[in-house]
């Protein structure tokens, strides 16, 4: 029975293959479905076993997980962000392509209008690049399984690397540590017994506030990504910010609070009890949390690159009869201004040591 919907499936896919490259040489669709499925029929006990069909499946699958990967940054805070994707080239992208705002002359009346130029050094960034571990997966798997296993490791892939490519975005628009273009506030509510942490209060996000009012950030466009301890200690606080989050929480926002469209999201970046930004990988030591931020959407972007598969058929490896699968793919997001938002960490007591 396997055998037979491999096989009809193999008869589609040649089909659609077949048509759609006489089609664009412009030829029969018919007569490209029929010559495809002859030259599989012809060169199938040719070639080495499962060639043809590997080249297929891993554009099919390459397809699937693309369609994933875009879907799962559906109503993140991710959504929205100026995409900058078309002027990716070989996974690369020119900051200078991005673009930089000129100052505006409002009523103008000296002439010639003075020029302007964009000193922008055309600086090339590779885009960051995802790479999931090998998954095996047996023949014996396969058989055995009442589900489409492969499916489910294509997914599971796809999500892993969405993962990440959130929690590395949300480490690139923190800011290093506090100056005057990249504030670093710190919360000021009362301190946890267990951890001495200091509590998210409402004057804290009037804080966030005033200091995007300070870098100029336009009241549309403000987004701010709260992490689980401060999305915790607001709703001990606010009565109104607990029925935003229960109205709101199956769509992945909190809702829009003192002039911040609200997320949640769960791996924030850590900073030091000095206010310094850890590593992307680092894990906290004592006194040390994950920070919320704010940004300011137009300030900041994200481009996607290529996605590759890799597969090897369990034919090629008689000695353990496995297939392997793992993807590469490449995304950024980063800040097209230093002065694109600020940060909310949390201040730190030492539990051991009795307040006076």
């Amino acid at each position: 029975m396997k055998r037979l919907i491999a096989m009809s499936v193999a008869v589609i896919v040649n089909c659609l293959t077949g048509g759609t490259l006489a089609a664009a040489a412009g030829l029969s669709a018919m007569a490209g479905a029929v010559g495809m499925n002859v030259l599989a029929a012809v060169f199938g006990n040719v070639v080495p076993s499962g060639c043809l069909r590997e080249g297929v499946y891993t554009e099919i699958w390459t397809g699937e997980l693309v369609k994933h990967l875009r879907r799962g940054l559906e109503a993140t805070w991710l959504d929205g962000i100026p995409d900058n994707s078309s002027i990716v080239n070989n996974d690369v992208i020119h900051l200078v392509e991005v673009g930089v705002d000129p100052d505006v002359l409002v009523n103008n009346i000296t002439y010639p209008i003075p020029l302007q130029a964009l000193d922008d050094k055309d600086i090339a960034v590779k885009l960051d690049k995802f790479q999931t571990k090998v998954t095996p997966v047996t023949d014996d798997e396969l058989h055995a399984v009442s589900y489409d296993k492969m499916a489910r490791v294509k997914e599971s892939h796809g999500s892993a690397i969405n993962d990440s490519k959130l929690a590395k975005s949300a480490h690139a628009l923190c800011a290093r540590k506090n100056t005057a273009t990249t504030p670093v506030l710190k919360t000021t509510g009362e301190k946890d017994a267990e951890t001495g942490r200091q509590k998210m209060t409402i004057n804290d996000l009037l804080s966030l506030k005033r200091a995007m009012d300070r870098l100029g950030v336009p009241p549309l466009g403000r987004r701010l990504v709260l992490c689980s301890d401060h999305v915790n200690d607001l709703l001990e606080a606010s009565q109104n910010f607990k029925e935003q989050y229960n109205i709101n929480r199956t769509d992945g926002t909190v809702g829009r609070q003192y002039g911040f469209d609200i997320y949640e999201f769960a791996n924030n970046p850590l900073y030091t009890t000095a206010g310094e930004k850890k590593e992307l990988s680092a894990t906290a030591e004592a006194g040390e949390f994950q920070c919320s931020f704010a940004f300011y959407t137009q300030r900041v972007f994200k481009a996607t690159g290529s996605t590759k598969m890799y597969y090897s058929e369990a034919a090629t490896d008689p000695e353990y009869q496995r297939n392997k699968i793992n993807f590469r793919h490449y995304f950024i997001c980063m800040p097209k201004k230093i002065d694109a938002g600020a940060v909310m960490m949390s201040s730190y007591k030492n539990p051991s040591i009795p307040e006076g």
